[in-house]
Parts: C-alpha cells; sequence; structure tokens
C-alpha cells in the first residue's frame, strides 16, 4: 500500500511542477510583454517632449522687433501698433509695410524649424478687440459682434500676408484664424484697455501618430 502511495506521488509531484513553470513561463513572458509596450511609450513621449523643446527653441527668433514673447501664456504678441478705425477691420496703409515685414520674419523663422516626418505646426492668427471702458455692459451686450469683428481683423491679416506672397507650406503648417472678441486671456485693462486691438501668433505642434522607437 505505501509503495503504491509513492508510485502515485511522485507523477502527481512532476505534474505540480511542470504546471508550475509553464504558469511562471507564461507570466514572464506577459510582463516581458507589457515592460517592452511601457518603454516604447515612454520612448514617444521623450520623442514628443524633444520636438517640444525644439520649437520653442526655434521660436525664440520670433522675439525682437516685431514679435514679443508673453511667459504667462506661453505665446507670441505681434508687438507692432495697430490702430484699427472703430466697428472696422480694414488695414491702414500706413500699418501695412510694418505687417508685411512681421509676415516674413514669422515664415522665416517657422519653416526654418526642422522637417519632422509626422509632425504637422497649427499657427494660429488671433484677433482681439478693446471694450469700451466708459460702457462696462457693452462687451456683455454686444458679445457676439466681438468675435465677428476680431476674427475679421484676424482674417484681414492673413489676406493681406497671402496678397504679398506670403504663405505657408500647407503640408507643414495648418493656419487657423480666431477671434476671441472682448474676452480671452492675458488682455489688458484699465487704460491699456485700447491695446487689445491686437494680434496674438501662436505656433503649436500638431504631432500625430509616431512610429515606436527602439530602444537601444
Amino acid at each position: 500500500m505505501k509503495q503504491d502511495n509513492k508510485d502515485f506521488f511522485w507523477p502527481s509531484y512532476v505534474d505540480l511542477m511542470t504546471a508550475l513553470f509553464i504558469v511562471m513561463l507564461v507570466l514572464f513572458v506577459l510582463s516581458y510583454k507589457l515592460f517592452q509596450d511601457k518603454q516604447s511609450e515612454l520612448l514617444v513621449q521623450v520623442e514628443q517632449l524633444r520636438k517640444i523643446q525644439e520649437i520653442e527653441l526655434a521660436l525664440k527668433g520670433l522675439e525682437g522687433k516685431y514679435f514679443r514673447f508673453d511667459p504667462v501664456n506661453k505665446r507670441h504678441e505681434l508687438k507692432v501698433d495697430i490702430t484699427f478705425d472703430k466697428d472696422s477691420w480694414v488695414i491702414k496703409e500706413k500699418d501695412k509695410e510694418v505687417l508685411y515685414q512681421a509676415g516674413l520674419t514669422l515664415k522665416k523663422i517657422i519653416e526654418d524649424i526642422k522637417e519632422d516626418q509626422g509632425v504637422k505646426y497649427l499657427v494660429i492668427i488671433e484677433g482681439m478687440a478693446a471694450r469700451d471702458p466708459y460702457d462696462p455692459k457693452f462687451h456683455i451686450k454686444n458679445r457676439d459682434y466681438g468675435y465677428e469683428l476680431s476674427y475679421n481683423r484676424a482674417l484681414a491679416l492673413l489676406n493681406f500676408w497671402q496678397a504679398r506672397n506670403i504663405n505657408f507650406n500647407p503640408n507643414r503648417f495648418e493656419i487657423i484664424i480666431a477671434g476671441s472678441g472682448f474676452y480671452g486671456t492675458g488682455r489688458y485693462t484699465g487704460r491699456r484697455e485700447y491695446e487689445n486691438k491686437r494680434f496674438l501668433i501662436q505656433v503649436i505642434p500638431k504631432i500625430g501618430k509616431m512610429s515606436q522607437v527602439k530602444a537601444s
């Protein structure tokens, strides 16, 4: 009887160890696969961060005569003093030359950004409008009008640049026209309210699907 128990024990023990080995092997393969996937994901994120930092460095070239950088809102502002007539989006003759030079500067800087496969850029031209400091409810009553006015001012700038052959490669740059009206972040207030008749320029990387980066 004891011999029978011994004969039964050893095959059962071998089967158990074999099963445990298979389980451990499966867990090892699964863990390794998860590790590889996570590592690839982190490498892609590092590559995306590198591209963003590269763009930010390139855009520093905008800072100078025509543009200033807003460190709080992380965007560039066209610092040329532009004046519009009330309720108008027509660019005045006296402002055209300086806007032309600003457009040339923008085109040169962003087209010098290294061309990377899978990366396009959003070039946002945003118009703004000044509130009426003597009517505290003006911007509330005329909200929609403010959006329309500021949008048309931004569109007028783009149309002016295009008429002067300042175009951006559509394969790399997607132009977005925007108008924040009497609202938006980073507005001037008080005595500087009228300075909100201005343009904001933002260049944002539009990173699509990137190929997995192999770990060395």
